[in-house]
């Protein structure tokens, strides 16, 4: 069995360190991928602070990694869909059941039975979990590899594969156009996705925002206005007049503020997760028949149509490239949110 140079976590409180991981041999249907670049997500902090523990707890040692861009090094001899030297992606997801009612509806996302890039258990028997993409290499069935397009910039398509689809399935879902008015209430690295693909899908883009500094930001990536939330009257302004509103915001906050922004059987949908339950007003929702709802990460016909798209339209995530030997310092500074856009790990400093 081979192994591989990683970064992992032995428990909650210690730092990612440098360690050496099992990886399977490329099977029938497996791609094996050379590795170049690994997004930071969010949820790879909550997951090495083990913050998921009531309903995913954390499986120690821990390789986070699920914004994943790198080079087909090996197939296997059944694979058809890729070759040695594409470059390609993997994301949230390395395998599902395939038969039950959401994959064959293509939102594999939401199979009961799938197994996650980092922390499922994996069935190959390789490990206890998967192992995330903070490491040199990955074997992975061909049907979960995705082609990145080669106009992309590796390390600013490495994004796309968690923040840019999460933000992408619900836009898509709800009909931004051109025409609708849209909302963005963050500007990380969902956020600042939010942004880009609703001015690429035609849409007049509204990001609200507590930090006034993050104006120039914010209309740098296309926002038509920029609101800071804090500011009764500049919220007023927008009072039932959005058609959907995309959530991004993973701290405490008052939904009901935003509900009274949408329009007659306006949308918001929640992508940020947040550890303790809100309070919504049952008025808010009736008043206008307007909806909230949530979404998580996208399905591979989506995810590939959403890759396919950010290629013809030069669309890559605004990244802080950094070695790996820094990530603990990332997670710091990504934990108090001092990052523009997304942190990328370089994974030749692994090499």
């Amino acid at each position: 069995m081979p192994y591989t140079k990683a970064y992992a976590a032995t428990s909650a409180t210690s730092p990612l360190a440098l360690t050496t991981i099992p990886r399977r041999d490329p099977g029938v249907r497996d791609v094996q991928i050379e590795i170049l670049f690994c997004g930071i997500c969010h949820s790879d902090l909550h997951h090495v602070r083990d913050e998921f523990k009531a309903f995913m707890p954390t499986v120690y040692p821990f390789v986070p990694g699920h914004e994943i861009v790198g080079r087909i090094s090996a197939v296997g001899p059944g694979v058809t869909r890729h070759k040695p030297g594409d470059l390609v992606g993997v994301g949230c997801l390395v395998d599902t059941d395939r038969t039950c009612p959401s994959c064959r509806a293509g939102v594999e996302q939401f199979c009961p039975n799938m197994t996650i890039t980092m922390g499922s258990p994996d069935k190959h028997g390789t490990a206890p979990t998967t192992y995330g993409g903070y490491s040199s290499s990955i074997v992975v069935d061909e049907h979960f590899v995705l082609r990145i397009p080669e106009t992309l910039e590796p390390a600013r398509a490495a994004p796309l594969l968690c923040a840019g689809i999460t933000a992408w399935s619900p836009m898509r879902l709800r009909g931004v156009s051109r025409g609708k008015k849209m909302g963005v209430v963050g500007l990380g690295g969902l956020g600042h996705m939010g942004v880009k693909f609703g001015k690429a899908f035609g849409a007049q883009v509204v990001v609200f925002t507590t930090s006034p500094e993050k104006r120039d930001a914010a209309r740098r990536l296309g926002a038509d206005e920029v609101v800071v939330s804090r500011d009764a009257e500049e919220m007023r302004k927008h009072a039932a007049s959005v058609d959907f509103i995309l959530d991004t915001v993973s701290a405490p906050h008052d939904l009901n503020a935003y509900l009274n922004l949408l329009g007659r059987d306006g949308n918001l949908t929640l992508v940020g997760i947040t550890e303790k339950p809100f309070t919504v007003s049952g008025l808010a929702l009736l008043w206008g028949r307007r909806s909230l709802a949530g979404s998580n990460f996208g399905g591979i016909a989506e995810t590939q149509e959403m890759l396919d798209f950010c290629g013809q339209h030069g669309i890559g995530a605004e990244v802080e490239v950094i070695r790996i030997q820094d990530v603990n310092a990332a997670y710091e500074r990504m934990a108090r949110g001092d990052v523009k856009g997304r942190f990328v790990i370089d994974l030749a400093s692994l090499r």
